[in-house]
């Protein structure tokens, strides 16, 4: 069997063949140009020019620049022999035994090159460090509800059908108000199902009632009974609930906390450069499908039957139908 490098350092070096192109001469003098047209590395018909090796040099972080070598010479020979040279006869290799034409390396290759684009895009947005001030301040004031938080109450509560029931359980968790105690209070008597297993915690509630709990929400009543005592104290009378009756547990306080845009200026800065990343992205992906998208059939692929394969969605296989590759050795369902 003849040796084959590995699908993924094919793909890589076909994609670094297949996305370099020659040097840009715009702006440049004729000089320049046929300076960085020199070839200094030939294999077969590809070669590598002085623009090339210069580029992918000034992609490097610095530190594994200065890795490489103590001088500029040194720098730039290690680095065409170690690192550009056996990309080039990997990629010669790989098209003499045809592997480009694969299935999975051609994917590989697309996906390289769709990330590569993105890539591209995403720079044109610019750096995290050249957002400013005055947007910073103007992000602030359009976002002041995520910097500004109110007073928030840790509320336990069990809900009672009955006030009596209510009145009997308060007198219960008076006489020995425990972590342990209350939740077995909670699950003996609250006919909230949603928080009788955890001791009937609301998590932190504000004033209107909204828990830092997704999707809770009970009677402002709670929250204002449970700020009239202090924080480990039990509200001493049942609190009327939507028909049923409240037994309160007022069990700490987060204070109202407010963020200057200068305190928040990282979290905003990092908000704002994210944003900037999805919209070069959306507009990158909205260009490439207004050029190159010719047809799209929903109806078509609303029709195509699949399947689970190890908590991944598969076409369903026919009857006699041999399973892809990628699939080979898996547990595949049967038809």
């Amino acid at each position: 069997m003849r040796a084959r490098p590995t699908l993924f350092a094919l793909a890589l070096a076909l994609t670094v063949l297949a996305a370099s192109g020659g040097p840009s001469s715009a702006g440049m003098s004729p000089a320049e140009t046929a300076r960085r047209s020199g070839v200094v590395l030939r294999v077969g018909t590809k070669e590598v020019t002085v623009g090339e090796l210069e580029e992918r040099l000034a992609s490097l972080p610095r530190f594994q620049v200065l890795a490489m070598g103590s001088n500029p010479d040194e720098i730039r020979r290690k680095f065409l022999i170690e690192v550009l040279a056996p990309e080039v006869l990997v990629a010669t290799a790989a098209e003499k035994q045809h592997i480009d034409q694969e299935i999975v390396i051609q994917n590989n290759i697309r996906r390289a090159m769709a990330s590569a684009t993105i890539r591209v895009a995403k720079a044109k947005a610019g750096s995290i460090n050249a957002i400013t001030k005055d947007e910073i301040r103007a992000y602030y004031a359009e976002n002041r509800s995520k910097f500004d938080t109110p007073t928030r109450y840790n509320v336990w509560r069990i809900l009672c059908a009955k006030r009596e029931e209510a009145l009997a359980v308060i007198d219960a968790a008076k006489a020995s108000l425990t972590v342990d105690s209350f939740t077995k209070l909670a699950r003996e008597h609250s006919i909230d199902k949603a928080t009788d297993m955890r001791a009937g915690n609301l998590g932190f509630l504000d004033a209107e009632g909204n828990s830092n709990e997704a999707g809770l929400k009970v009677d402002p009543a709670i929250v204002k009974a449970a700020s009239s005592v202090k924080d480990g104290e039990l509200v001493q009378q049942p609190v009327p609930e939507a028909g049923a009756f409240a037994v309160v547990w007022h069990r700490g306080t987060v204070p109202a906390a407010r963020r200057t845009p200068e305190e928040a200026g990282q979290q905003i800065r990092e908000a704002i450069f994210r944003q900037r990343m999805d919209d070069a992205t959306k507009s990158m992906v909205e260009q490439l499908r207004s050029a190159h998208l010719l047809e799209s059939n929903e109806g078509v692929l609303n029709g195509i039957e699949v399947s689970s394969v190890d908590g991944e969605v598969a076409p369903r296989r026919r009857p006699g139908q041999v399973p892809p590759l990628h699939q080979v050795g898996r547990s595949i369902p049967k038809p």
